[in-house]
């Protein structure tokens, strides 16, 4: 890390409490130490993002980088993604998408949406943990720009 990078603050949107736990301890497993915060929901992550007044300026001069399920409970993670890189205060947030759907036009939405990288998670144990070992990896050596 340069002498001028920001702390990266890692929101994981995930529904799936045992999929979350997984997340986390491999990036850490991967010598990521950043702070990450869960959320379960669409609703509660773009709270967050956008504040109480909903504009996003609270996050002008936040470092985030956003892991995004895309079936989540209260709504899609596309949904969530347009909406992130349509404000201009979150716009250059980076997104990693971290889902289970590989349909090849739902990939490409996600990547004409703005989406840095999709990962489809392996339905098995072995392949999702070496998947996220591999995304703390990029973690590790990823720079992450000013939103502002």
């Amino acid at each position: 890390m340069s002498a001028d990078a920001k702390p990266v603050t890692i929101l994981m949107v995930e529904d799936d409490d045992g999929h979350a736990r997984l997340i986390e301890k491999n990036i850490r497993r991967a010598g990521v130490n950043n702070e990450i915060i869960p959320f379960v929901n669409g609703t509660d992550a773009l709270a967050y993002l956008f504040g109480k007044d909903g504009t996003g300026t609270v996050s002008t001069h936040r470092h985030y980088l956003i892991l995004l399920d895309l079936n989540l409970p209260d709504m899609t993670g596309v949904s969530i993604l347009e909406k992130v890189k349509a404000n201009p205060h979150t716009k250059r947030t980076p997104v990693v998408v971290l889902t289970t759907t590989d349909d090849e036009r739902e990939i490409q939405r996600c990547y004409d949406l703005g989406a840095n990288v999709y990962i489809t998670k392996p339905v098995d144990y072995d392949g999702f943990a070496n998947a996220i070992r591999q995304l703390g990896m990029f973690f590790s050596v990823m720079q992450v720009p000013e939103t502002a």
